[in-house]
């Protein structure tokens, strides 16, 4: 369909023929109206939400962007299998709940939150199109805090379902209904401290990948951030560690106590000193391990147990989480008026 519309001709000019105007064409290319609901700020907040959940995984993008996620879950869940196996045969549980494999998970969590964490906000900014999301009727906070919710979830699936796959492994292999009680009551401590690793590890990650829209710069910044603190305070746990165990009453330790013949007595753990304590306040991981041990975690990990010190180290950890989001919230509320 086309429609004829005359347009004046400039003044002074006159058509070719002397007849008067030009005209020109106006085609309808079919548009149509939207007449249906219009919905508000939470359902862009969810769509948003869903929406990041997906990329976080590379859904609804080629099969290279799923790469990463498929191997970093698959080698997760992989420990939780061998336990299983490992229990088919007759053996105990070997796996911790609420420490799991610690070095693993350290590793593969921050290869996921590198590269993943980028991949929800840093193309976004390099892009471009954050005035496109603004121009809808969202807060400058709404963004952000759907790629937080959808991050941490995406972290949450990470780490809580190979401890779901490890208890299905246990309770399929123990008999009698106090070992499956025994098996979920080991399982719930766990579990929050999953979503305890999940809901900081997001609001860091996202932060650091915010501060710029190249994915390269972004991913690097976030790894150097967790193994560049995370070596630190292994190195300084360490140190402090010897120390107290080469002192009076450790294994080379002169003067220590001597038993009845003569002869030292058996070594004792001595307890943690201040140096130990504060050598777990400098990343992340260590704050995990720190705060676990604090409420009542048995299971030996990366921090001694801290006593009241734990107190300081949920404090530190709440510090952090605020800051992280704090400055996430702040970087979008730059960008909406830049």
């Amino acid at each position: 369909m086309s429609v004829e519309a005359p347009f004046a001709s400039p003044p002074g000019q006159a058509g070719s023929q002397g007849t008067g105007s030009a005209t020109g064409v106006i085609h309808d290319l079919g548009y149509r109206g939207y007449d249906g609901p219009r919905l508000g700020r939470p359902q862009i907040v969810a769509a948003l939400t869903w929406h990041s959940l997906r990329s976080a995984f590379g859904f609804g993008r080629g099969a290279k962007a799923k790469v990463l996620p498929v191997i970093t879950f698959a080698a997760l869940c992989l420990p939780a299998v061998i336990n299983a196996f490992a229990m088919s045969r007759g053996s105990d549980r070997v796996i911790s709940y609420d420490t799991y494999v610690p070095v693993l998970r350290v590793l593969l969590m921050t290869v996921f939150v590198a590269v993943q964490a980028p991949e929800l906000v840093s193309r976004d900014l390099r892009s471009r199109v954050l005035p496109l999301y603004f121009s809808r009727p969202i807060r400058s906070s709404d963004y952000p805090l759907a790629k937080y919710l959808a991050f941490t979830a995406a972290c949450l699936v990470m780490m809580e379902v190979p401890l779901l796959l490890l208890y299905v492994g246990s309770i399929v292999n123990v008999h009698g209904g106090a070992a499956v009680w025994a098996q979920t009551r080991a399982l719930i401590p766990g579990l929050l401290v999953g979503l305890m690793w999940s809901v900081v590890l997001a609001a860091i990650g996202l932060f650091f990948a915010s501060l710029t829209g190249r994915r390269g710069f972004a991913t690097g910044a976030v790894a150097i951030f967790f193994l560049l603190t995370y070596t630190v305070s292994e190195i300084l746990l360490a140190e402090y560690k010897n120390v107290a165990q080469a002192g009076p009453g450790g294994p080379a330790g002169p003067g220590g106590p001597v038993g009845p013949g003569g002869g030292p007595l058996p070594f004792t753990q001595p307890p943690p000193s201040l140096g130990e304590k504060v050598a777990g306040l400098f990343s992340p991981f260590t704050l995990f391990d720190g705060v676990r041990r604090w409420l009542g975690g048995t299971t030996l990990g990366d921090v001694p147990k801290p006593g009241s010190f734990g107190a300081v180290y949920a404090l530190v950890l709440v510090l952090v989480l605020a800051l992280s989001l704090a400055g996430l919230f702040a970087r979008y509320r730059k960008a909406r008026v830049s």
